[in-house]
């Protein structure tokens, strides 16, 4: 075994004694560290359809268009929507009625993404998967703004399992969090900590208030335990897009870290990790990069996964050291993946790339835009002000006499999905994004449906009240 190309590998770059490397190598095995395997050279992946099938090197693929690897050579969507008088027809390519999901992820997927669950058949300790793998982990960098000294970790799970893998793994022995609660999120990275026994400071500041910057400096300045803090980009409990960056300058002037919670923005939100300065961020699969649910992942910096090895191990099959040896060094999972998520993101990321973060941002914005003109015309309140809105979710107060479970029921029965707000705002809110393939014509179609049943529950509401 190549010891020190195993180190580097690992991002072991400053260990130069032979002794040391072996030591550290030998440290991360005896933690679980997976078996080391001889990785042969990868065999070529074409794609027919939206459906990727491995072909062997020595078999001709015909004529069949070969794929790179990058976001290029995408086949056309097997179905693109049917329109008939400027709105879009709800049926999907098999011609089922289509619902259209405006619940904050999973999300309507592109028909290319959904047909790429239909992969071959393949073992995760293969070369198959293997190169599956390494590109879905090179497109999770690129997409979130890293460079070559970043790298991403790829879990199965939800995103909350990415969460509370950095949670777990990164905060050495003696350090603690500062959690910054600005929502149900926010809370929610707090009870994480809690549950590992970190030492944590709860900067709980009330649902929709914005993140005062000198005070989580303050709070650093006089807490020498706080390495690291935690803090949510969109905070989908309220859809209020927190200023990430801010709190890395202010986390980085102390000499601290962040950890953010990117699972409702990276892929539509402005976060680039090379600009913005975040250490380390956790994202989903299945909402703004529009791909399908199960997959978590993780992105941060090498050097800061070289040192996961020292820190307490807190979990099994979430830590995040051992996923990330073996993921960089094997070119396999640590554990059983869920091989049709990952064909689907890749597919996903493909497409997400392509567009571009700010395109695709520009994209749920308008449809965001025209969805809020529609809802206030209709009675609704929004939440939020203008510049604190994320563009992907609106968190609306439902008019006078209007009770959210006939809504719910009345827009199911139309092929639209609605989500009720949580805890504090429950019962008198609800939640409606623009994430996904949505369209122009579905927004329309959704403001005309939900005006009758406010309309109805209003005249209903005035007749009791005579």
């Amino acid at each position: 075994m190549d010891l020190p190309a195993v180190a580097r590998a690992c991002g072991y770059r400053e260990a130069t004694d032979g002794s040391t490397i072996r030591q550290a190598v030998r440290r991360a095995m005896r933690h679980g560290g997976p078996q080391f395997l001889r990785v042969p050279v990868i065999p070529e992946w074409t794609r027919t359809s939206a459906v990727r099938r491995w072909r062997h090197p020595r078999r001709s693929p015909g004529s069949v268009p070969r794929c790179s690897g990058r976001c290029t050579e995408l086949p056309p969507p097997p179905n693109r929507p049917v329109r008939h008088k400027g709105k879009t027809m709800k049926t999907d390519s098999a011609g089922r009625r289509r619902q259209i999901l405006m619940n904050p992820g999973p999300v309507n997927a592109d028909e290319r993404v959904r047909a790429a669950l239909a992969g071959p058949d393949i073992c995760h300790r293969e070369v198959e998967f293997t190169d599956l793998l390494r590109r879905v982990r090179d497109k999770v960098v690129r997409i979130c703004g890293g460079g070559n000294d970043h790298a991403g970790v790829v879990l199965t799970g939800s995103g909350t399992s990415a969460v509370e893998a950095l949670i777990s793994s990164v905060v050495p022995q003696g350090g603690g969090v500062l959690a910054i609660d600005n929502g149900h999120y926010g809370r929610r990275m707090h009870d994480i900590a809690a549950a590992y026994g970190l030492y944590t400071r709860h900067l709980d500041l009330g649902w929709g208030t914005r993140i005062p910057q000198a005070k989580v400096g303050r709070l650093l300045a006089v807490d020498e335990r706080l390495t690291h803090v935690l803090v949510v980009h969109h905070e989908t409990s309220t859809g209020m897009r927190n200023d990430v960056a801010a709190m890395a300058t202010e986390a980085h002037r102390y000499g601290r870290e962040v950890i953010v919670d990117a699972v409702s923005s990276i892929g539509a939100e402005y976060l680039d990790m090379r600009t913005t300065g975040v250490d380390w961020l956790a994202g989903s699969a299945n909402k703004c990069l529009e791909g399908m649910p199960g997959l978590g992942f993780v992105c941060g910096p090498r050097s800061g996964f070289a040192t996961l090895d020292a820190m307490p191990r807190r979990t099994f099959s979430l830590d995040l050291h051992r996923h990330y040896l073996a993921q960089e060094v094997t070119g396999a999972p640590a554990f059983t993946p869920g091989v049709p998520a990952f064909y689907a993101f890749d597919v996903a990321l493909d497409l997400a790339l392509r567009e571009g973060v700010a395109a695709r941002g520009a994209r749920y914005a308008r449809l965001a835009e025209r969805l809020r003109d529609g809802l206030e015309r209709l009675g609704f309140r929004l939440l939020l002000a203008p510049e604190d809105r994320a563009v992907s979710l609106t968190a609306a107060a439902l008019p006078p006499g209007v009770d959210f479970a006939a809504v719910h029921a009345g827009m199911r029965d139309a092929g639209f999905v609605i989500y009720p707000a949580q805890e504090v705002l429950s019962g008198e809110y609800i939640r409606l994004s623009t994430m996904g393939t949505m369209s122009d014509g579905d927004v329309e179609a959704f403001l005309e449906k939900l005006g009758g049943l406010v309309s109805a529950a209003v005249a209903t509401d005035a007749g009791f009240t005579r």
